[in-house]
C-alpha cells in the first residue's frame, strides 16, 4: 500500500472515531502552553490510534506526533496532528481536522488532511497533485493583494496575540478581508481549494502544516517563511506566486515573528 493511501485510511479512521466518541463538551484533561491551549482525552486517543495503525503496518518508521513527541528512526517519518483545531473541536465549531504527512529522507511526499465535520478529505502526493473528492485542486492565481481574501490564526499566549493584533491592523486595510478558521491544516487546504487566496500565521508547528503545506503546494501555491526560509513556527505563508511575494513584502517590515 502506498504512503498516501495508508495515510488516508488512517486519517479517515481517526476522524470516524472522533465523531463517534465526541461528547457535547469533551473533558479538558491538561493545558499546554497556556490555560487557553487545551488538550482533550480524545486528542490523545486519536494520536494513540494513528500510532498503532502506523506501527501495525510499518513498525520501523519514525513518528512525530503533537501529543506523543518523536519516536523511532529511519528514512520514513510520519508527522501527525491528531486534532488540529482542538478548541474548535471542544466547542463544536465545525473546523477541525486530522492531519497526517509522510516524509522520506526529510522530504514530505504525501499528505492527508481530513476536515472531519465537513466530511472532506484532502490528499496530495508529491508531483501528483492535490485532490478532494476526485477533483484536482488549483489555488487562485492572479489575485492582487488588495483583492485577496487572507486566512490567518492567532496564538494562545497573550503577548504573542498582542503582536498578532498589531500585525493584523496593518494587513486588514490592505486586503479584501480576513478569515480566521482556527485550524492551520484546514486553512492551507482552503488555499489549495481556492476558498481563500492566501494564508499567514505565526506559531503553527510542523505537524500543523506538513500535510496541508504539501496539499497547497501541489495545488500550485507557494509555501514558505520570511526571507526565503521554509515554513516554520516563526511564520508560515501560503499563496499563489505573485500574491505570495506581495503578502511577504507587506508582512516582513512588521516583524511578525516577534512575541512582544
Amino acid at each position: 500500500m502506498s504512503f498516501g493511501r495508508l495515510a488516508e485510511e488512517i486519517a479517515r479512521e481517526a476522524g470516524d472515531m472522533l465523531l463517534a466518541k465526541r461528547p457535547a463538551r469533551p473533558e479538558v484533561v491538561v493545558t499546554k502552553s497556556s490555560p487557553t491551549d487545551i488538550v482533550t482525552a480524545l486528542d490523545q486517543a486519536s494520536e494513540d490510534l494513528i500510532r498503532a495503525r502506523i506501527r501495525a503496518v510499518r513498525p520501523d518508521d519514525a513518528i512525530l506526533g503533537e501529543e506523543g513527541g518523536s519516536t523511532g528512526g529511519g528514512r520514513v517519518r510520519w508527522i501527525v496532528d491528531p486534532i488540529d483545531g482542538t478548541v474548535n473541536f471542544l466547542y463544536g465549531v465545525p473546523e477541525w481536522a486530522v492531519s497526517i504527512a509522510v516524509e522520506v529522507d526529510g522530504e514530505v511526499v504525501a499528505g492527508v488532511v481530513n476536515v472531519v465535520p465537513r466530511g472532506e478529505v484532502f490528499t496530495a502526493v508529491k508531483d501528483e497533485g492535490a485532490w478532494l473528492a476526485g477533483e484536482r485542486l488549483r489555488c487562485n492565481a492572479g489575485v492582487p493583494l488588495d483583492r485577496a481574501l487572507i486566512a490567518t490564526g492567532f496564538g494562545y499566549e497573550s503577548r504573542r496575540r498582542q503582536v498578532q493584533a498589531e500585525v493584523l491592523a496593518h494587513v486588514l486595510p490592505r486586503v479584501r478581508d480576513i478569515r480566521r478558521g482556527g485550524s492551520a491544516a484546514s486553512d492551507l487546504c482552503s488555499v489549495a481549494a481556492g476558498r481563500v487566496d492566501g494564508y499567514y500565521e505565526r506559531g503553527p508547528q510542523y505537524w500543523d502544516y506538513a500535510a496541508g503545506g504539501l496539499i497547497a503546494a501541489e495545488a500550485g501555491a507557494r509555501v514558505g517563511g520570511l526571507g526565503g526560509k521554509p515554513s516554520n513556527p516563526g511564520l508560515t505563508l501560503c499563496a499563489a506566486p505573485g500574491l505570495f511575494e506581495e503578502l511577504h513584502d507587506l508582512l516582513a517590515p512588521l516583524d511578525p515573528e516577534r512575541d512582544g
